[in-house]
């Protein structure tokens, strides 16, 4: 697994996503029901900014900040910002909290954050946009890694079923608590 070709490309598709993102419609429900889409982005610029955080200071603080002004452009600025940060050549290591994490492996993590909620983006704007198969393919086994059963009802819902047949794209969006369609 090459964690800065994940990230490269777990950007390239939510890019492709925030595109559908027009003036106003920020109150639309989402994927994530606890959260409009409005709020969805402040979270996708949240983390954005941990994954610059880390790739540019080796660091990652834990205290949220607070976007402001159009969201959508703020997530392409800040998509450069993290894509030119990986080509500078990032460090080995990054801190998360206390926790010294490979930098290859918070790059596939972040891949896995931004592809999905990519994808719950396209969703609330009414433009769904499947995941590229073999990207939700790379991006299913790191998911397994990272999310325990602890993040169930809190950050993921549970795990929806899926037919033995599903598509990479279904079973990662199932495995994260999400249907492959969400009614508008």
């Amino acid at each position: 697994m090459n964690g800065g070709e994940l990230l490269e490309r777990s950007l390239a598709y939510a890019l492709g996503s925030i595109a559908g993102v027009g003036p106003g419609g920020l109150e639309r429900g989402t994927p994530c029901a606890e959260w409009d889409l409005g709020e969805l982005l402040g979270h996708l610029d949240d983390s954005l900014d941990a994954l610059h955080e880390g790739l540019t200071g080796g660091r990652i603080g834990l205290t949220p900040g607070r976007p402001g002004g159009d969201l959508a452009c703020a997530f392409r600025t800040r998509a450069c910002a993290v894509l030119g940060a990986w080509a500078a050549g990032p460090g080995e290591r990054v801190l998360v909290g206390e926790l010294a994490l490979d930098v290859r492996v918070m790059a596939a993590v972040g891949a896995v954050e931004i592809t999905v909620h990519g994808w719950d983006v396209a969703q609330a704007c009414g433009r769904p946009r499947p995941i590229p198969g073999p990207l939700a393919a790379e991006l299913l086994p790191v998911a397994q890694c990272v999310v325990a059963p602890a993040d169930r009802g809190v950050r993921f819902g549970a795990p929806v079923a899926v037919p033995l047949h599903a598509g990479p794209e279904a079973r990662l969006l199932a495995f994260l608590g999400r249907r492959d369609s969400f009614p508008g």
